[in-house]
Protein backbone atom coordinates (compact mmCIF):
# COMPACT_ATOMS: atom_id res chain seq x y z
CA UNK A 1 0.00 0.00 0.00
CA UNK A 2 1.31 3.30 -1.07
CA UNK A 3 1.78 6.05 1.97
CA UNK A 4 3.85 8.78 0.27
CA UNK A 5 0.82 11.13 -0.40
CA UNK A 6 -0.90 10.50 2.35
CA UNK A 7 -1.52 13.05 5.00
CA UNK A 8 -2.07 10.56 8.23
CA UNK A 9 -2.90 6.99 8.58
CA UNK A 10 -5.49 6.05 10.76
CA UNK A 11 -4.59 3.63 13.22
CA UNK A 12 -7.87 1.54 14.58
CA UNK A 13 -7.86 -1.71 16.42
CA UNK A 14 -10.23 -4.53 16.59
CA UNK A 15 -12.13 -5.24 20.21
CA UNK A 16 -11.71 -7.76 21.30
CA UNK A 17 -7.84 -8.53 19.90
CA UNK A 18 -7.54 -12.11 18.18
CA UNK A 19 -5.14 -14.90 19.63
CA UNK A 20 -2.27 -14.67 17.35
CA UNK A 21 1.16 -16.75 18.58
CA UNK A 22 4.17 -15.58 16.94
CA UNK A 23 6.69 -18.38 15.98
CA UNK A 24 10.50 -17.30 15.35
CA UNK A 25 12.05 -19.74 12.48
CA UNK A 26 16.02 -20.43 12.19
CA UNK A 27 17.29 -20.38 8.58
CA UNK A 28 17.18 -23.75 7.78
CA UNK A 29 13.60 -24.35 8.83
CA UNK A 30 12.71 -21.86 7.04
CA UNK A 31 14.58 -22.54 4.19
CA UNK A 32 13.14 -26.06 4.37
CA UNK A 33 9.38 -24.75 4.20
CA UNK A 34 10.13 -22.50 1.47
CA UNK A 35 10.94 -25.25 -0.94
CA UNK A 36 9.46 -26.98 -3.84
CA UNK A 37 9.44 -30.52 -0.90
CA UNK A 38 8.80 -28.78 2.11
CA UNK A 39 8.68 -31.08 4.89
CA UNK A 40 6.10 -32.27 7.34
CA UNK A 41 6.28 -31.01 10.42
CA UNK A 42 4.73 -32.77 13.98
CA UNK A 43 4.08 -31.16 17.54
CA UNK A 44 5.43 -34.26 20.36
CA UNK A 45 5.01 -34.08 23.80
CA UNK A 46 6.26 -37.07 26.47
CA UNK A 47 3.42 -39.22 27.52
CA UNK A 48 1.98 -37.60 30.65
CA UNK A 49 2.27 -41.32 32.30
CA UNK A 50 5.75 -41.95 31.26
CA UNK A 51 6.98 -38.54 32.28
CA UNK A 52 9.62 -38.44 35.60
CA UNK A 53 9.04 -37.86 38.47
CA UNK A 54 10.19 -34.48 39.65
CA UNK A 55 9.33 -31.59 42.33
CA UNK A 56 8.73 -29.30 39.15
CA UNK A 57 6.06 -29.61 37.68
CA UNK A 58 6.79 -27.68 34.70
CA UNK A 59 9.82 -29.61 34.48
CA UNK A 60 8.14 -31.89 32.43
CA UNK A 61 5.75 -30.25 30.25
CA UNK A 62 7.46 -28.77 27.19
CA UNK A 63 6.36 -29.66 23.33
CA UNK A 64 9.00 -30.24 20.56
CA UNK A 65 8.88 -29.40 16.83
CA UNK A 66 9.93 -32.08 14.80
CA UNK A 67 11.31 -32.61 10.71
CA UNK A 68 11.60 -36.23 9.68
CA UNK A 69 14.96 -35.67 10.86
CA UNK A 70 15.66 -32.87 13.30
CA UNK A 71 14.16 -31.65 16.54
CA UNK A 72 13.33 -28.06 18.10
CA UNK A 73 11.74 -27.18 21.30
CA UNK A 74 9.45 -24.68 21.58
CA UNK A 75 10.03 -22.57 24.35
CA UNK A 76 8.24 -18.81 24.88
CA UNK A 77 10.58 -15.71 25.33
CA UNK A 78 9.11 -12.85 26.59
CA UNK A 79 9.50 -9.02 25.20
CA UNK A 80 9.52 -5.92 27.24
CA UNK A 81 8.01 -4.97 23.79
CA UNK A 82 4.23 -5.64 22.61
CA UNK A 83 4.47 -7.07 18.43
CA UNK A 84 1.27 -5.55 16.85
CA UNK A 85 0.00 -8.04 13.92
CA UNK A 86 -1.42 -5.36 11.42
CA UNK A 87 -4.16 -5.47 8.90
CA UNK A 88 -4.13 -2.97 5.88
CA UNK A 89 -7.56 -1.33 5.11
CA UNK A 90 -9.19 -3.21 1.88
CA UNK A 91 -10.83 -0.26 1.22
CA UNK A 92 -14.40 -1.62 2.72
CA UNK A 93 -14.39 0.36 5.81
CA UNK A 94 -17.09 2.81 6.49
CA UNK A 95 -17.35 5.22 9.22
CA UNK A 96 -20.09 3.67 11.08
CA UNK A 97 -17.52 0.64 11.53
CA UNK A 98 -15.22 2.74 13.51
CA UNK A 99 -15.58 4.57 16.83
CA UNK A 100 -13.36 7.30 17.48
CA UNK A 101 -12.72 9.61 20.66
CA UNK A 102 -12.18 13.33 19.45
CA UNK A 103 -11.12 14.83 16.15
CA UNK A 104 -13.10 15.71 12.98
CA UNK A 105 -14.49 12.33 11.58
CA UNK A 106 -14.99 14.14 8.10
CA UNK A 107 -11.46 15.03 7.59
CA UNK A 108 -9.95 11.27 7.87
CA UNK A 109 -8.72 9.38 4.71
CA UNK A 110 -10.54 6.03 5.57
CA UNK A 111 -8.85 4.26 2.71
CA UNK A 112 -5.41 4.83 4.41
CA UNK A 113 -6.08 2.59 7.82
CA UNK A 114 -4.08 0.07 9.48
CA UNK A 115 -5.55 -1.64 12.15
CA UNK A 116 -3.83 -3.75 15.06
CA UNK A 117 -5.64 -7.19 15.62
CA UNK A 118 -3.36 -8.81 17.69
CA UNK A 119 -1.08 -7.98 20.44
CA UNK A 120 1.40 -10.50 21.12
CA UNK A 121 3.54 -9.67 24.54
CA UNK A 122 5.94 -12.98 23.55
CA UNK A 123 6.75 -14.89 20.57
CA UNK A 124 8.28 -18.50 20.38
CA UNK A 125 11.18 -19.80 19.60
CA UNK A 126 12.57 -22.73 18.12
CA UNK A 127 15.94 -24.25 20.64
CA UNK A 128 18.19 -27.07 19.95
CA UNK A 129 20.43 -27.35 22.85
CA UNK A 130 24.44 -28.09 22.32
CA UNK A 131 23.77 -31.84 23.05
CA UNK A 132 21.16 -32.38 20.45
CA UNK A 133 18.09 -34.46 21.22
CA UNK A 134 17.96 -38.47 21.82
CA UNK A 135 15.65 -41.05 21.87
CA UNK A 136 17.03 -42.71 24.84
CA UNK A 137 15.79 -41.56 27.80
CA UNK A 138 11.87 -41.34 26.53
CA UNK A 139 12.69 -45.45 24.94
CA UNK A 140 14.24 -46.60 28.00
CA UNK A 141 11.06 -45.50 30.25
CA UNK A 142 9.09 -46.84 27.66
CA UNK A 143 10.28 -50.06 26.59
CA UNK A 144 10.38 -53.43 29.00
CA UNK A 145 13.29 -55.04 29.79
CA UNK A 146 14.28 -58.56 27.97
CA UNK A 147 16.24 -60.50 30.80
CA UNK A 148 16.26 -64.25 29.87
CA UNK A 149 19.33 -65.53 28.41
CA UNK A 150 19.45 -68.71 26.29
CA UNK A 151 20.51 -71.22 29.14
CA UNK A 152 16.64 -70.04 30.92
CA UNK A 153 15.18 -69.67 27.52
CA UNK A 154 13.04 -73.41 27.82
CA UNK A 155 11.52 -72.68 31.59
CA UNK A 156 10.89 -68.74 30.35
CA UNK A 157 9.15 -69.97 27.26
CA UNK A 158 6.68 -72.20 28.91
CA UNK A 159 3.14 -71.11 28.22
CA UNK A 160 4.56 -68.33 26.04
CA UNK A 161 4.39 -68.49 21.79
CA UNK A 162 6.48 -66.37 20.25
CA UNK A 163 4.71 -65.20 17.45
CA UNK A 164 5.43 -62.74 14.36
CA UNK A 165 3.81 -60.28 13.06
CA UNK A 166 4.12 -58.91 9.60
CA UNK A 167 5.61 -56.17 8.08
CA UNK A 168 2.16 -54.26 8.06
CA UNK A 169 1.30 -55.03 11.86
CA UNK A 170 4.98 -54.35 13.32
CA UNK A 171 5.29 -51.03 11.22
CA UNK A 172 1.66 -50.04 13.37
CA UNK A 173 3.35 -51.45 16.27
CA UNK A 174 6.21 -48.93 16.30
CA UNK A 175 4.23 -46.44 15.23
CA UNK A 176 1.72 -46.15 17.84
CA UNK A 177 4.58 -46.99 20.76
CA UNK A 178 7.13 -44.44 19.20
CA UNK A 179 4.27 -41.47 18.80
CA UNK A 180 4.94 -40.23 22.55
CA UNK A 181 8.91 -40.14 21.66
CA UNK A 182 9.40 -36.44 21.32
CA UNK A 183 11.94 -36.53 18.90
CA UNK A 184 12.65 -36.94 15.29
CA UNK A 185 11.68 -40.13 13.34
CA UNK A 186 15.04 -40.43 12.23
CA UNK A 187 16.55 -40.19 15.97
CA UNK A 188 14.12 -42.33 17.18
CA UNK A 189 15.25 -45.31 14.82
CA UNK A 190 18.83 -44.04 15.64
CA UNK A 191 17.50 -44.70 19.25
CA UNK A 192 15.44 -47.85 18.79
CA UNK A 193 18.78 -49.41 17.15
CA UNK A 194 21.07 -48.22 19.48
CA UNK A 195 18.79 -49.92 22.33
CA UNK A 196 18.71 -53.38 20.41
CA UNK A 197 15.05 -52.97 20.59
CA UNK A 198 12.65 -55.55 19.21
CA UNK A 199 8.65 -56.25 19.49
CA UNK A 200 7.65 -59.86 20.18
CA UNK A 201 3.85 -59.89 21.04
CA UNK A 202 3.35 -60.35 24.85
CA UNK A 203 0.63 -58.85 26.43
CA UNK A 204 -2.82 -57.30 25.34
CA UNK A 205 -3.31 -55.81 22.23
CA UNK A 206 -4.56 -52.78 24.05
CA UNK A 207 -1.67 -52.09 25.59
CA UNK A 208 0.90 -52.39 22.09
CA UNK A 209 3.90 -51.12 24.25
CA UNK A 210 4.20 -54.21 26.40
CA UNK A 211 4.94 -55.92 23.01
CA UNK A 212 7.92 -53.84 22.54
CA UNK A 213 11.45 -54.87 24.54
CA UNK A 214 14.86 -53.78 25.29
CA UNK A 215 17.37 -56.62 26.38
CA UNK A 216 19.26 -56.09 29.13
CA UNK A 217 23.23 -55.80 28.98
CA UNK A 218 23.52 -59.65 29.55
CA UNK A 219 21.24 -61.03 27.28
CA UNK A 220 22.90 -59.15 24.46
CA UNK A 221 26.20 -60.53 25.28
CA UNK A 222 24.67 -64.24 25.32
CA UNK A 223 23.28 -63.00 21.66
CA UNK A 224 26.30 -61.88 20.08
CA UNK A 225 28.38 -64.72 21.54
CA UNK A 226 26.10 -67.53 19.63
CA UNK A 227 26.18 -65.36 17.05
CA UNK A 228 29.95 -65.53 16.67
CA UNK A 229 29.74 -69.12 17.82
CA UNK A 230 27.64 -69.93 14.95
CA UNK A 231 29.13 -68.05 12.22
CA UNK A 232 32.48 -69.87 12.62
CA UNK A 233 30.82 -73.29 12.85
CA UNK A 234 29.00 -72.25 9.01
CA UNK A 235 32.02 -70.31 8.19
CA UNK A 236 30.36 -67.16 7.66
CA UNK A 237 32.26 -64.17 7.48
CA UNK A 238 31.26 -61.50 9.52
CA UNK A 239 33.18 -58.83 8.01
CA UNK A 240 31.57 -59.63 4.83
CA UNK A 241 27.99 -59.04 3.22
CA UNK A 242 26.01 -62.60 4.44
CA UNK A 243 22.13 -63.25 4.47
CA UNK A 244 21.07 -62.70 8.10
CA UNK A 245 18.49 -65.94 7.68
CA UNK A 246 22.15 -67.96 7.15
CA UNK A 247 23.27 -66.74 10.11
CA UNK A 248 20.07 -67.04 12.11
CA UNK A 249 19.78 -71.22 11.10
CA UNK A 250 23.52 -71.33 12.55
CA UNK A 251 22.63 -70.20 15.91
CA UNK A 252 19.37 -72.54 16.25
CA UNK A 253 20.19 -75.45 18.66
CA UNK A 254 19.84 -78.97 17.88
CA UNK A 255 16.55 -79.75 16.21
CA UNK A 256 15.84 -76.16 15.01
CA UNK A 257 15.00 -75.03 18.67
CA UNK A 258 15.33 -71.16 18.49
CA UNK A 259 17.74 -70.04 21.64
CA UNK A 260 16.18 -67.01 21.89
CA UNK A 261 12.91 -64.83 19.88
CA UNK A 262 14.44 -64.04 16.57
CA UNK A 263 13.23 -60.40 16.30
CA UNK A 264 15.78 -60.52 19.39
CA UNK A 265 18.54 -61.71 17.22
CA UNK A 266 17.61 -59.08 14.25
CA UNK A 267 18.08 -56.48 16.35
CA UNK A 268 21.74 -57.87 17.81
CA UNK A 269 22.49 -57.90 14.23
CA UNK A 270 21.14 -54.67 13.06
CA UNK A 271 22.95 -53.21 16.00
CA UNK A 272 26.30 -53.98 15.14
CA UNK A 273 25.49 -53.99 10.88
CA UNK A 274 26.88 -51.15 9.02
CA UNK A 275 24.56 -48.44 8.64
CA UNK A 276 22.90 -49.12 4.97
CA UNK A 277 19.39 -49.74 3.74
CA UNK A 278 19.27 -52.62 5.63
CA UNK A 279 19.92 -50.65 9.33
CA UNK A 280 18.30 -47.30 8.50
CA UNK A 281 14.13 -49.16 7.16
CA UNK A 282 13.90 -50.66 10.73
CA UNK A 283 10.88 -48.27 11.62
CA UNK A 284 9.49 -49.41 8.11
CA UNK A 285 8.63 -53.11 9.83
CA UNK A 286 10.48 -55.06 7.53
CA UNK A 287 13.07 -57.63 8.51
CA UNK A 288 17.02 -57.78 7.40
CA UNK A 289 17.96 -59.90 4.19
CA UNK A 290 21.57 -58.64 3.78
CA UNK A 291 23.86 -57.38 6.45
CA UNK A 292 27.42 -57.01 7.08
CA UNK A 293 28.98 -55.93 10.51
CA UNK A 294 31.98 -52.62 10.67
CA UNK A 295 34.74 -54.42 12.64
CA UNK A 296 35.69 -51.19 14.78
CA UNK A 297 32.48 -50.33 16.07
CA UNK A 298 31.37 -53.55 16.91
CA UNK A 299 34.18 -54.34 18.71
CA UNK A 300 33.42 -51.71 20.98
CA UNK A 301 30.13 -52.27 21.18
CA UNK A 302 30.83 -55.89 22.45
CA UNK A 303 33.60 -54.76 25.20
CA UNK A 304 30.95 -51.53 26.32
CA UNK A 305 27.94 -54.25 26.46
CA UNK A 306 30.08 -56.94 28.73
CA UNK A 307 31.70 -54.14 30.94
CA UNK A 308 28.23 -53.61 31.92
CA UNK A 309 26.81 -57.11 31.81
CA UNK A 310 29.93 -58.40 34.37
CA UNK A 311 31.15 -54.70 35.79
CA UNK A 312 27.64 -52.50 35.85
CA UNK A 313 28.59 -50.62 39.16
CA UNK A 314 31.77 -49.67 41.43
CA UNK A 315 30.47 -51.89 43.88
CA UNK A 316 30.67 -54.63 41.08
CA UNK A 317 34.06 -53.37 39.72
CA UNK A 318 36.01 -56.68 37.96
CA UNK A 319 40.01 -57.08 37.55
CA UNK A 320 40.72 -55.31 34.29
CA UNK A 321 43.13 -58.20 32.66
CA UNK A 322 40.12 -60.26 33.47
CA UNK A 323 38.19 -57.95 31.53
CA UNK A 324 39.74 -57.79 28.59
CA UNK A 325 40.32 -61.52 28.21
CA UNK A 326 36.13 -61.71 28.21
CA UNK A 327 36.80 -58.86 25.58
CA UNK A 328 38.89 -61.34 23.50
CA UNK A 329 36.63 -63.98 24.05
CA UNK A 330 33.78 -62.62 22.39
CA UNK A 331 35.11 -61.46 19.42
CA UNK A 332 36.28 -63.42 16.10
CA UNK A 333 40.05 -64.28 16.02
CA UNK A 334 40.67 -61.64 13.40
CA UNK A 335 39.13 -58.79 15.31
CA UNK A 336 40.60 -59.34 18.22
CA UNK A 337 43.66 -56.43 17.60
CA UNK A 338 40.66 -54.37 18.78
CA UNK A 339 40.44 -55.42 22.08
CA UNK A 340 42.18 -51.97 23.65
CA UNK A 341 40.68 -49.30 26.40
CA UNK A 342 41.48 -46.72 24.02
CA UNK A 343 38.66 -48.37 21.59
CA UNK A 344 36.18 -47.67 23.99
CA UNK A 345 34.11 -44.38 23.88
CA UNK A 346 35.26 -42.09 26.34
CA UNK A 347 34.31 -41.74 29.65
CA UNK A 348 32.37 -45.10 29.16
CA UNK A 349 34.38 -46.27 31.80
CA UNK A 350 36.74 -45.81 35.14
CA UNK A 351 38.94 -47.24 37.00
CA UNK A 352 38.09 -47.67 40.70
CA UNK A 353 41.73 -49.10 41.37
CA UNK A 354 44.68 -49.07 39.78
CA UNK A 355 43.71 -52.43 38.64
CA UNK A 356 39.95 -52.92 38.15
CA UNK A 357 37.09 -51.15 35.96
CA UNK A 358 33.61 -51.03 36.13
CA UNK A 359 31.31 -49.94 33.57
CA UNK A 360 29.97 -46.06 33.62
CA UNK A 361 26.27 -45.47 32.37
CA UNK A 362 25.13 -42.37 30.48
CA UNK A 363 23.44 -40.54 33.30
CA UNK A 364 26.63 -40.68 34.93
CA UNK A 365 28.87 -39.39 31.94
CA UNK A 366 26.21 -36.44 31.39
CA UNK A 367 26.98 -35.99 35.36
CA UNK A 368 30.52 -35.47 34.88
CA UNK A 369 30.19 -33.61 32.10
CA UNK A 370 28.36 -31.06 33.55
CA UNK A 371 31.19 -31.20 36.82
CA UNK A 372 34.21 -30.50 34.33
CA UNK A 373 32.17 -27.83 32.77
CA UNK A 374 31.12 -26.17 35.97
CA UNK A 375 35.34 -26.75 37.69
CA UNK A 376 36.61 -25.08 34.24
CA UNK A 377 34.40 -21.97 34.31
CA UNK A 378 35.40 -21.56 38.23
CA UNK A 379 38.74 -22.02 37.18
CA UNK A 380 39.11 -19.75 34.72
CA UNK A 381 36.49 -17.04 36.68
CA UNK A 382 39.47 -17.84 39.72
CA UNK A 383 42.51 -17.12 37.60
CA UNK A 384 41.05 -14.56 36.29
CA UNK A 385 40.48 -12.75 39.94
CA UNK A 386 43.40 -13.50 41.06
CA UNK A 387 45.00 -11.67 37.77
CA UNK A 388 42.88 -8.81 38.34
CA UNK A 389 44.80 -9.02 42.13
CA UNK A 390 47.98 -8.98 40.44
CA UNK A 391 46.98 -5.98 38.30
CA UNK A 392 45.58 -3.35 41.30
CA UNK A 393 48.73 -4.47 43.00
CA UNK A 394 51.14 -3.55 41.02
CA UNK A 395 49.16 -0.60 39.94
CA UNK A 396 49.32 0.12 43.82
CA UNK A 397 52.72 -0.38 43.84
CA UNK A 398 53.84 2.34 40.85
CA UNK A 399 51.51 5.07 42.66
CA UNK A 400 54.09 4.60 45.54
Amino acid sequence: MSTQAARSILFTHTSPQQGFRLLELPPDLAEQLSSKNPPTLELKSPSSSLSPVTTDPEAREYVNLCTATQTYRIRQVQSSNSLLVMRPSDGGAQRGDISIVGGDQDELNLVETMTSVSKCGSTLELHTPAGGFSALPSLERRLRVYDVVSSERESESEGHADEDLDPIERQEVLSRVLADVPVSRAQCEQGWIELCAFVLPRGTEDDLSSWCWRPSSRVKVDVWRRVVEGSVLQGIDLGKQFLVSDLWRSVLDEGGEEPFPQPLFEAVVRRVCESGVERDQVLAGTKMKWASIDKTSCARWVGETCLEAMAPTTTSAMARDDFLKTWRNHLPEPWQDEVKLSKLTENSYKHPEPTTICFVNETDRQKAKKNVSTDASAATAAKKTRNWHELFKNQKRQKQ
